[in-house]
């Protein structure tokens, strides 16, 4: 199978286990990015069973209300059943790297008030160590060099996020994206905690303080459920 292959898969699993497991009526948190996508096109079949749905990003708010889905803002809303997302790599504790898409901010916020995180992966994504992937890092851009110095310190290398055409990239947050490179994330909570500490950082692009609850893995002998413990 190939790779968009695999993201329905995943995409149509994650609507199924949304619909066996969500009450009808309640509201629906989605993440960002390629396989978040193929989640909406999969659930846009029984959004009428959905009060609405909360989104991580601006481009996740307009396909959602591509399908007809009711867009609500996470300040309308106390909790959240379940939010479904990508990611970048996630490892055998269900830590997570994210932010390729550029929206690791919001999808931490909605992550943080939803009951259980479905994550929805290729299997390529499933790793031991934490860190092939490039670390994101949103940064208010006043503080991209200091930051880049911390980083250097830690042992990685800072690389400033640009479009094709060369200028800095900018989340719906208006901050920029350092992707760290070179790193091996053996601890990913301790360095969660030591990032966010940094003066400048919005947020660090480790999902591990709160991680998966499960994973909905595919490959091409079909999806497996992996589930984490707390």
């Amino acid at each position: 199978m190939t790779q968009d292959e695999l993201k329905q898969l995943v995409g149509q699993a994650a609507a199924d286990y949304v619909n066996a497991n969500v009450a009808q009526g309640e509201v629906i948190g989605v993440g960002t990015g390629s396989t978040a996508n193929c989640f909406i096109d999969a659930l846009a079949a029984t959004k009428q069973r959905y009060r609405g749905a909360v989104s991580s990003s601006l481009a996740t708010t307009a396909r959602l209300q591509a399908h007809g889905f009711n867009v609500l803002d996470l300040n309308e809303i106390e909790t959240l059943p379940v939010y479904v997302d990508g990611a970048d790599e996630i490892d055998y504790r269900g830590a997570m790297i994210k932010g390729g898409g550029g929206a690791l901010t919001r999808e931490k916020i909605v992550a943080s008030v939803a009951t259980v995180f479905v994550c929805i992966a290729d299997i390529s994504k499933r790793v031991e160590v934490l860190g092939q992937f490039p670390l994101p890092l949103e940064v208010v851009p006043m503080a991209r060099t200091a930051i880049g110095r911390q980083v250097l310190a830690l042992g990685g290398v800072p690389v400033v996020r640009v479009k094709p055409d060369g200028s800095p990239f900018l989340t719906d947050n208006g901050n920029e994206i350092i992707d760290v490179k070179g790193l091996r994330i053996y601890d990913p909570r301790a360095l969660e905690a030591q990032i966010n500490a940094w003066p400048g950082v919005v947020t660090v692009g480790l999902f591990a303080q709160r991680g998966a609850n499960l994973c909905l893995l595919g490959s091409d002998t079909g999806v497996k459920r992996v589930d984490y413990a707390g």
